[in-house]
């Protein structure tokens, strides 16, 4: 190789790691939008409408202005999983009774189902909304995804068994996430068609926006991922005011933080 190639090649190096230490120390700045005290349990986010959601001693309440909804059921104990992907049709989810209950815009039982009566036996950790009159399921039993028609009382399977178990899982109306104890990404469709997207890095919270994107925590820093950016092994932290906080939730651009004693609200633009 000759001294001029050799220079070439150097000086691409160079360029190649200035970039992606550039990359790696991108931040993304957050705009405060709001912030009021608050005395919750948990906070779940906000819908399309502006309602907020949250849980206090165990009530599922429903909030904006002057309205309150909202229910409780004592007898089925604590509640478990939370779904506001459709406000009309909320998903209340039991697992110590391995029971859903769903409800209507002002929080009013519709459905409640006992997936141990089921003709079919199905034992479920993991549970969401789905399209069609149809709930994501999450089956122990067999370990494999599956799709709960809850007008009809049919349940089929979608996936084939699951061979590690599920740390984080997510859903939407067309799709089941999930990432795995080794930190594996994975996507499930309602045919069943099951793709690999990946690894994700140690986290302590995650929310996915996308097969492409999520946002993580980890030891109370927030981080942006964008699986689809040249620099494939990097990501960009959030920066907010908050030093420690218990959650955050993202929805459409919107960045809310939830301590003990307050919500924030940011508006961030993802690169």
């Amino acid at each position: 190789m000759n001294k001029a190639v050799r220079k070439i090649l150097i000086l691409l190096f160079i360029a190649c790691s200035l970039s992606a230490v550039s990359a790696q120390n991108q931040k993304i700045n957050a705009t405060l939008i709001s912030q009021f005290n608050t005395d919750i349990d948990d906070f779940l986010g906000y819908d399309s409408f502006g309602f907020s959601y949250y849980i206090k001693n165990n009530v599922f309440r429903k909030t904006k202005e002057n309205e309150v909804f909202e229910y409780k059921n004592v007898s089925l104990g604590n509640i478990t999983k939370v779904d506001i992907l459709n406000p009309l049709k909320i998903v209340l989810f039991y697992e110590d009774f391995n029971t859903v209950i769903l409800l209507d815009n002002q929080l009013n039982k519709m459905t409640e189902i006992n997936f141990s009566q089921n003709s079919t036996p199905i034992v479920v950790p993991a549970i969401g909304m789905s399209t069609q009159n149809q709930l994501w399921i999450f089956n122990t039993l067999n370990q494999q995804i599956g799709l709960f028609d809850y007008l009809k009382n049919e349940y089929k399977t979608v996936s084939t068994p699951l061979t590690e178990g599920i740390k984080y899982y997510q859903t939407d109306f067309n799709t089941f996430y999930w990432i795995d104890k080794k930190n594996n990404f994975f996507s499930c469709d309602i045919f069943g068609k099951t793709t690999a997207l990946g690894k994700v890095p140690d986290f302590d919270q995650i929310e996915i926006i996308n097969p492409n994107s999520y946002i993580f925590r980890k030891a109370n820093l927030l981080y942006f991922k964008d699986k689809t950016s040249a620099a494939l092994d990097t990501f960009s932290e959030i920066e907010i005011l908050q030093k420690s906080f218990d959650k955050f939730c993202y929805k459409d651009q919107i960045l809310s933080i939830f301590t003990a004693k307050e919500i924030t609200n940011y508006k961030i633009v993802t690169p």
